[in-house]
């Protein structure tokens, strides 16, 4: 069971918070960049019960990122980011840098980076980013910056976007050098830290007179661990429609993946993803099946994804069980005053077999203080029905940004 919050943390938490009041706030950001100073800070306290282990694990970690943009040519910018995340009253949790494996994991490791450094171009048609830099497509479920850790996944690459005139496809190709994991820059095993890649990604989306279409194929070679050398193709439809006084809403994905580049291994695995929702007087319903295919040798990868986002907030399943997953979900989210809440249930079965994976309730509160400070509040709860061992998470955050 979730134990009270220490003093420590309760009294760590309303410092935060007073520390970001204290700084003055500001409209929000142009759509035209700016040249100035772009300033972030979190501040969240973490508690896992995991019945695996004697004692709970309990982090309280504070991130601070520092950046100036200098728009110095009509179009042209360049940026840099400094990132710095440091423990706050000791580390009773295993960080997965720390050594301490007596606890549950927290993957939130003090840490100090360069997060970003790009030059960039963009006109009304065409824009290309070279250097360290999030990549961010679609939903994040193949490729993201994983914002929930406090370390931020970031990439080497150099992106490019092409948008046709007249309603035509919105072309994405990006090239892949290193990815900054989210261990953190300062960790000791230097694959948490970062992988070698030669990737090549392309994204293309068309809007229909019924949602958008988009079609992509990922080759990603990984240096450092063959075995995630992978291609990816797929195709995903999105949309959304009132009908009377509701609207509805609609997901459709199908990937197949297999083997690329120095990969040993041959693999064969699909992807599946068919989401409906419907919103009712501010309140969004979601139904949600989603199927990372296995063969008992191997699962589905996605491992440059924002995997916390998917399949649970309990992180049961960052990696992808070697029979596959099956996460069928029920999901609500809406306002209450000012605040925004999220309540989602998921039954987890493997893709072969139908093997019982558990189950999982999830529920998020998020209120506003001003237009760029913002606390959070968020509890995961995975039942695991003998696949691994009962979890349940709380998070605590208060975040500022300028």
């Amino acid at each position: 069971m979730i134990r009270r919050h220490c003093a420590t943390a309760r009294k760590s938490f309303w410092l935060a918070i007073l520390a970001a009041l204290s700084v003055p706030a500001h409209a929000h950001a142009e759509s035209t960049p700016q040249s100035g100073v772009t300033f972030d800070l979190r501040y969240r306290y973490e508690q896992v019960d995991d019945s695996a282990f004697a004692r709970d694990a309990e982090a309280n970690t504070l991130r601070i990122r520092l950046g100036y943009r200098w728009v110095f040519a009509p179009g042209w910018q360049a940026y840099a980011e400094g990132a710095h995340v440091q423990a706050l009253f000791g580390e009773r949790y295993n960080s997965t840098a720390n050594g301490r494996t007596s606890y549950p994991t927290v993957v939130d490791p003090p840490s100090s980076q360069i997060n970003q450094a790009y030059l960039a171009y963009a006109n009304d048609a065409f824009a290309a980013t070279l250097g360290r830099q999030r990549i961010v497509l679609d939903n994040q479920r193949f490729f993201g910056n994983s914002g929930w850790r406090q370390n931020e996944q970031t990439f080497d690459a150099l992106s490019a976007r092409y948008t046709v005139a007249g309603g035509g496809p919105v072309i994405r190709y990006i090239y892949l050098g290193d990815v900054q994991r989210v261990n953190g820059h300062d960790n000791p095993n230097p694959l948490l830290r970062e992988w070698d890649l030669n990737g090549h990604l392309l994204n293309v989306s068309q809007p229909l007179p019924l949602g958008t279409l988009t079609g992509y194929g990922y080759w990603v070679e990984n240096r450092d661990i063959a075995t995630l050398s992978t291609r990816t193709t797929g195709l995903r439809w999105t949309g959304s429609k009132p009908v009377a006084d509701v609207k509805l809403g609609w997901t459709i994905e199908y990937a197949h993946q297999s083997d690329w580049g120095n990969n040993p291994l041959a693999l064969s695995a699909s992807y599946r993803l068919l989401e409906p929702s419907l919103t009712w007087q501010g309140v969004t319903f979601k139904a949600g099946w989603e199927v990372l295919g296995g063969n008992g040798r191997y699962g589905f990868a996605t491992p440059y994804a924002t995997l916390h986002a998917f399949n649970g907030w309990a992180d049961r399943f960052l990696t992808t069980p070697k029979d596959g997953l099956d996460d069928r979900y029920l999901g609500a989210e809406g306002k209450l005053g000012k605040s925004t809440w999220t309540l989602v249930w998921h039954d987890y079965r493997a893709d072969r077999g139908g093997r019982a994976f558990g189950s999982e309730w999830d529920a998020q509160l998020v209120y506003p203080l001003r237009p760029n400070l913002g606390l959070l509040l968020k509890y995961a709860d995975y039942q695991a029905d003998g696949y691994a061992a009962n979890g349940r998470k709380l998070w605590a955050s208060v975040e500022y940004r300028y």
